[in-house]
């Protein structure tokens, strides 16, 4: 849940709209990050942020003195601060909870955990659930880890678990400050959500039991003997009620002037962190390996994604080219472009283009409300669009860089971006998300 995010797109347009070549910068960003761990390693390691940074400020500078639109740069730069408000506390927060399981991690335990942490996702943010529950999930299993259980929970906890409530993810959010009813979503969702935390689980349970078939048991046994259940820096539960409580405040309370501001709720989300990494004490930081290398790889990959997709955003918003007329249409279009834009603005961009097309604004809350009664298929449709398959990549949503930077760090082999994508999304996602769709929302 990002609380001031909204998409560029949105904005009305005074100026030309830019030029299709603009998309380069974003989709050489996106190359870069799919392709430089695999042939040029060392150097993106140390180098990343300059690239990141430099496409950026390449789109911005385009803006400034091309266009002579510079409100659409800080227009995203407003978002960005959003954005990572909002990521950052959590993950610093989180990061102040130290949970230790007891017993042995079979594949019956580690659904169960799984299937908590996706309903947990809808009270605490996909953001809030991942950075509390991937250190232990990384833990019960580190006898037997692979690659599978970390896209699984990135699948189930980081993405899907979020769809039934405004405040597990960033697009259902921003439904809800443009006039979704908060309850009308878990209302239209909770059976395609029923669907598709059934298939990922029985597929998860199936891959588990295999791999739970190979591990040593003397090694389980004794892993399972020497853990104990222990609950660290609790009090951090009040700082995660504090961010969630400012998601809720006036989106008119801002610092700033009015060509850039900072909001309150951004502000009270950041000192809330602060409050968190002073107040948690240094053995409970230290038991969950906390640092802030994750966040900062989020932060310097997204300002710079922010920055390059403002012309994407823009070009999609205009209308140009969207021809949708179904609701399975419109499910796999938001949902193909939330694997690679950040999921929120995707949202926010079809939507608006579905309501245009009835010739209402989706700036209006009354033609929101309005739509929804009319055409509530095609807002199902976008938003399990836009939160499903922001599982897509690590670019789909902000917790799955996280997750992928977490387990990094604790030595465990993920997959690079293309390997998500070749050997976990594609193959096992998308037909899921697929058969979903096809199945409750044709």
């Amino acid at each position: 849940m990002t609380p001031l995010f909204s998409s560029a797109s949105s904005a009305a347009h005074t100026t030309a709209l830019p030029s299709p070549w603009m998309v380069a910068p974003f989709a050489l960003l996106l190359l870069c990050i799919a392709l430089m761990p695999l042939f040029a390693s060392h150097f993106w390691e140390h180098q990343y942020p300059k690239v990141a940074i430099g496409l950026g400020l390449v789109t911005a500078a385009y803006y400034l003195f091309g266009l002579h639109h510079g409100a659409a740069v800080l227009h995203s730069m407003m978002e960005y601060v959003s954005f990572m408000a909002l990521i950052g506390s959590l993950f610093v927060i989180s990061g102040g909870i130290n949970i230790r399981v007891k017993g042995e991690a079979t594949p019956f335990v580690n659904t169960v955990f799984l299937l908590i942490g996706g309903v947990l996702a809808n009270l605490i943010g996909t953001t809030g659930a991942s950075m509390l529950l991937i250190r232990p999930w990384i833990k019960m299993n580190k006898y037997r880890i692979t690659k599978f259980h970390i896209v699984f929970f990135i699948f189930i906890v980081s993405n899907v678990g979020g769809a039934l409530t405004p405040i597990g993810d960033p697009p259902l959010f921003l439904g809800f400050l443009r006039g979704v009813p908060f309850w009308w979503v878990i209302q239209h969702v909770w059976t395609t959500w029923l669907w598709a935390m059934a298939l990922l689980l029985g597929v998860f349970f199936v891959l588990d039991k295999k791999n739970f078939a190979r591990a040593p048991k003397e090694v389980a046994a004794k892993e399972a003997a020497n853990e104990t259940w222990l609950f660290r820096g609790l009090h951090n539960v009040g700082f995660l009620l504090v961010v969630l409580i400012a998601v809720f405040l006036p989106q008119s309370w801002k610092i700033g002037t009015e060509q850039f501001s900072i909001s309150v709720t951004a502000l009270i989300m950041v000192a809330a962190a602060v409050a968190s990494y002073l107040t948690t004490s240094k053995p409970v930081h230290e038991a969950n390996d906390f640092n802030f290398g994750p966040v900062k790889e989020v932060g310097y990959l997204f300002i710079g994604i922010f920055l390059t997709m403002v012309p994407a955003l823009e070009l999609l918003g205009s209308g140009k080219g969207i021809t949708l007329t179904a609701p399975l249409q419109y499910y796999f279009a938001s949902g193909s472009l939330s694997a690679f834009l950040d999921n929120a603005p995707t949202y926010l961009t079809f939507l608006a283009a579905a309501m245009g097309n009835a010739h209402l604004d989706v700036g209006n809350p009354g033609d929101v409300v309005s739509y929804l009664s009319s055409h509530a298929s095609y807002v199902v449709a976008i938003s399990l669009g836009a939160v499903f398959f922001g599982a897509g990549s690590y670019i789909g949503n902000g917790p799955n860089f996280m997750v992928k930077a977490i387990a990094d760090k604790a030595k465990i082999h993920t997959p690079g971006f293309l390997g998500y994508l070749f050997c976990f999304s594609i193959p096992i996602l998308v037909p899921i998300l697929a058969i979903v769709g096809w199945l409750t929302i044709r």
